[in-house]
């Protein structure tokens, strides 16, 4: 079994606005986490595209990853993912290659099949283009055609972006795109920190199918793992309400501000709304700094994966950081 000095420790951005701070502050909240995350030893950082949701600043991509590239200097940075269907695939490509060519060798790109949003935004975002998920695969190897070498036939010419070869993931939180990852050759990461409930199989499936490629010569997997760590389990408990909180009002459609904690969440969840909480965080690993080691050891142990990407929706910052610095403090333990 994989030990957890073995695996690589990653962090997943979603740029969360807390209700009493300003866009601006989470932005600048993003690069503080960034440069903690270079300091710490992070493999990699990546934002999440999200539209229409008040909780969320990591829209605009790659502009935000520009800002991240600009200000780090060996971190790997990249999306988790940008949603394909949102985009035409040489914008994407022109995009990430113009990253690339600036900031060689750390610039990587998760493509997600979902629109991330509501069906009015997606509707806003696409403008009239019929893109349907269907499209995905060939959407997929269209970006891969222009992260390559050009083909003395090809028409049109990403620019920046030919020759870049930007390394090319796919996520989902389904059976899909962990086929198609493993038909292409590529790193795939599982979306199982907010949707766990088909993990195990869509990584067999993945495993199974693997073609080895000019990519990757062996599967490799992440998965996405919420966590709040701080000093007592007690307190780890009352930091992890805020997170509750956020994961209730995507369910109610209420905002997605992060919240302050609260001493106890009796009040204002149902019973069949915890238990769908409780859903959601299946993967979530809450607790001191003993208690998350033991719970990624276990996880480890069921999954075997390649990597942790973590998330973590504390609302102080101070603390939000420190969560990361005790994760890395975890895999350093021996």
């Amino acid at each position: 079994m994989r030990s957890l000095q073995d695996t690589q420790f990653s962090i997943l951005e979603l740029a969360p606005v807390r209700d009493d701070k300003s866009i601006e502050f989470s932005l600048k909240h993003v690069l503080e986490l960034a440069q903690s995350a270079e300091r710490l030893g992070y493999s990699r950082f990546w934002l999440a595209e999200h539209h229409n949701m008040d909780g969320i600043a990591s829209s605009a991509t790659a502009v935000l990853l520009g800002y991240v590239l600009a200000n780090t200097s060996t971190l790997k940075v990249g999306s988790g993912g940008i949603m394909l269907p949102n985009h035409a695939p040489l914008v994407v490509a022109e995009q990430f290659g113009t990253l690339a060519t600036l900031y060689p060798q750390r610039v990587e790109l998760g493509l997600g099949r979902a629109p991330g949003t509501d069906q009015v935004t997606m509707r806003a975002l696409r403008r009239g283009r019929q893109e349907t998920e269907d499209q995905f695969p060939q959407d997929v190897l269209e970006i891969l055609s222009y992260f390559d070498d050009p083909q003395p036939a090809q028409k049109i010419i990403a620019t920046p972006g030919q020759s870049t070869h930007v390394p090319v993931w796919l996520l989902g939180s389904s059976l899909f795109s962990a086929q198609l990852a493993a038909r292409l050759g590529l790193p795939y990461s599982f979306a199982s920190h907010f949707a766990p409930r088909m993990l195990s199989h869509a990584i067999q499936l993945y495993r199974d199918n693997f073609q080895a490629s000019e990519y990757l010569d062996r599967p490799y997997v992440s998965m996405g793992v919420p966590t709040v760590v701080a000093e007592t389990d007690q307190e780890a408990q009352l930091l992890a309400t805020s997170a509750y909180q956020r994961v209730l009002g995507l369910m109610r459609g209420q905002s997605l501000k992060l919240k302050a904690p609260v001493e106890s969440m009796d009040h204002l969840w149902s019973p069949a709304e915890k238990m769908s909480v409780d859903n959601f965080y299946a993967m979530a690993q809450i607790g001191s700094q003993h208690t998350v080691k033991v719970g990624l050891e276990n996880l480890l142990k069921q999954y075997d994966v390649d990597e942790f990407i973590f998330t973590c929706d504390i609302y102080d910052t101070e603390k939000r950081i420190n969560n990361f610095e005790r994760l890395m403090a975890i895999k350093k333990m021996l």
